[in-house]
């Protein structure tokens, strides 16, 4: 990614967002009407992130109540839910510990027989997932990813990706299709319903 040549953040174009607003209101507003602005609000870098990040939290909620709906235990496993404040901590830090711990599955769920399993939860509008998405030496071998799309909840196992297996629009790996879970199509179908309100737009 290149620089903004007017005030040197990163941007894929030679002025960011800011900028070229500013430099277009310089052109359009004779100088007298102009008034003096600090610069505010986020970077597109700092933006572009938060935005995922929303988009993000917006799947795993979704996930995360579907399982509720349905009378599973559901506890929230990512590092960020169990050691609070360790993004901070591990900012820059390279290690096998450092690297497993940011790689923990979003949710521990249980069922009512008492089976245990990780959850993680992605989103992808392309609704498109596979090996190479998944981060290098993945320790979590035995974890369930579970993709919200803008239309279907899928669901795929490490194990199935290191296969070769993948999620795309054309497969058929639903969340309803695992038959681990028994979980209720109906009601993913009205979760599902969701996701489209909710990523409508993205």
């Amino acid at each position: 990614m290149g620089q903004c040549k007017v005030c040197g953040q990163e941007s894929k174009y030679e002025l960011c967002y800011k900028c070229y607003n500013e430099q277009k209101l310089a052109y359009s507003t004779p100088s007298h009407e102009m008034e003096p602005t600090l610069p505010s609000g986020l970077s597109e870098k700092e933006l572009e992130y938060r935005h995922n990040m929303i988009k993000a939290r917006i799947a795993e909620t979704l996930v995360e109540e579907l399982f509720l709906s349905m009378e599973w235990s559901v506890f929230r496993y990512g590092m960020e839910n169990t050691i609070p404040g360790v993004m901070k901590l591990l900012k820059g830090v390279r290690s096998d510990v450092a690297d497993n711990i940011k790689r923990m599955p979003d949710f521990v769920v249980q069922d009512k027989q008492r089976n245990v399993y990780f959850i993680e939860v992605k989103f992808r509008a392309n609704e498109e997932f596979s090996l190479r998405d998944l981060p290098k030496d993945y320790p979590y071998e035995n974890a369930y990813i579970v993709v919200v799309s803008k239309r279907h909840i899928k669901c795929i196992t490490v194990p199935e990706l290191r296969e070769g297996k993948e999620i795309s629009p054309s497969t058929r790996n639903y969340l309803g299709s695992r038959k681990e879970f028994d979980l209720d199509k109906d009601t993913i179908i009205q979760f599902c319903d969701f996701a489209v309100k909710f990523f409508d737009n993205v």
